[in-house]
C-alpha cells in the first residue's frame, strides 16, 4: 500500500469508502458481482482525513482508484465504469432495449425514494414530516408498478429481482437505500404497508434483504441508526 500523498493499492484497485453511505455501498457491491479484487480506504465522513482532498476535492464517498491512477468519482459512474471494464461478469444485458428500461427503472428510483427519505428527516415539524412520508409511499408505489411491468417482461421472468431470479445490476446499485428503511422506521416510524398496492414493491425488498449480494455489504443496523440520529440531531430547529 502506497503512502505517497495520499494511501492507495499500487498496481491495483482502491476504494475510498464510508460503511454507512448508501452510494459507497453500491461501488463496492458493483465490484464484487464483477469479482474485482480491490482494497478498501475507510473515510469517516465526519472526520475526513487531510489528504482526502487529494482523492475526491468534493469530499464524497465514494472514490475509486484504477491501478493506473484515474480516480473515479460518482457512484452510478464507478458502477458503469465497472460493468464496461469487466464485460465477462455480464453486469448489464447486452440488449439496448432492456438496458434502456434498466436505466429508466433506476431514474425513477433515484427520483421517487432516497430523496424523500432525506426530506422526512429534514422536516421540523409533523406536517411536513406526514407530507413527505406521503410522497415517498406515492414514489414505492409507483416503483412496484414498474416492477410488475418488468416481471411481464421475457427479461423479468416474473420476478422477485428485475432479472427474474437473478441478482443484478439494478439490486446492485439500489439495494443499498433499501437498507435504509430500517433506520428511517426506527427514527420516524415510517413503514411500507403490507397491503396490495406495496406487494410487488415489498416481494423485491424482501428478496433483497436475504440476498448474498446485498448481506456482503450490508451496515450493522445500529450503525445505520446511530448514523441517522446524528443526522437529524443536526437538522437546525
Amino acid at each position: 500500500m502506497s503512502t505517497t500523498a495520499y494511501p492507495f493499492n499500487e498496481g491495483g484497485y482502491t476504494l475510498y469508502f464510508d460503511p454507512c453511505c448508501p452510494y459507497a455501498q453500491r461501488a463496492a457491491r458493483a465490484l464484487n458481482a464483477a469479482k474485482v479484487p480491490y482494497s478498501i480506504e475507510k473515510i469517516d465522513l465526519e472526520n475526513k482525513p487531510s489528504w482526502y482532498h487529494l482523492v475526491n476535492p468534493q469530499l464524497k464517498v465514494p472514490a475509486l482508484r484504477t491501478p493506473d491512477g484515474t480516480i473515479f468519482i460518482e457512484s452510478l459512474v464507478i458502477a458503469e465504469y465497472v460493468a464496461d471494464q469487466f464485460p465477462e461478469a455480464h453486469l448489464l444485458p447486452s440488449d439496448a432495449i432492456e438496458r434502456a428500461q434498466l436505466r429508466l427503472f433506476i431514474d425513477l428510483f433515484g427520483k421517487k425514494f432516497f430523496p424523500n427519505i432525506f426530506k422526512i428527516l429534514d422536516s421540523t415539524d409533523k406536517e411536513n414530516e406526514n407530507k413527505f412520508k406521503q410522497a415517498l409511499l406515492d414514489g414505492i408505489s409507483d416503483i412496484g408498478k414498474e416492477l410488475e411491468i418488468q416481471w411481464s417482461r421475457r427479461s423479468g421472468k416474473g420476478g422477485p429481482f428485475w432479472n427474474g431470479d437473478k441478482w443484478g445490476y439494478v439490486e446492485i446499485v439500489l439495494s443499498s437505500f433499501i437498507g435504509n428503511l430500517v433506520p428511517l422506521k426506527h427514527c420516524t416510524g415510517f413503514i411500507v404497508p403490507d397491503t396490495e398496492e406495496f406487494a410487488s414493491f415489498n416481494r423485491w425488498r424482501k428478496a433483497i434483504e436475504v440476498a448474498p449480494g446485498f448481506l456482503e455489504i450490508k451496515p450493522d443496523d445500529k450503525l445505520l441508526i446511530n448514523a441517522y440520529e446524528r443526522y437529524i440531531a443536526a437538522v437546525p430547529k
